[in-house]
């Protein structure tokens, strides 16, 4: 079990495509995360979360102004993350995990 000190010091999140889906991603995320940190790279944007970073599609969808398939959409505009990632058609969720 990963204890909360952890999920703190652990940040977690995808790495996305610099561009339009790329950007409504981010808008979502900081949407329904608390202590968002954005590392804008040029060509991409690192997202960090302390442990826990959460995204959904109605979010995306809202601030993209048109549909966002999940997994596939996000699949193309993310090249990395950091963490233990689970989606679904509705949600993507990264995580800090246990190491084995």
């Amino acid at each position: 079990m990963v204890d909360q000190k952890t999920r703190l010091n652990n940040p977690v999140g995808p790495v996305l495509e610099a561009g339009a889906a790329g950007r409504a991603v981010i808008a979502a995320i900081q949407q329904l995360n608390q202590d968002v940190v954005i590392q804008d790279r040029g060509s991409y944007y690192r997202v960090l979360v302390p442990g826990r970073c959460r995204v959904t599609r109605e979010a995306i969808e809202k601030t993209l102004g048109s549909s966002f398939q999940l997994p596939g959409d996000l699949e193309l505009i993310m090249p990395a993350f950091k963490g233990l990632l689970s989606m679904s058609d509705q949600e993507a969720v990264w995580r800090v995990g246990e190491t084995p």
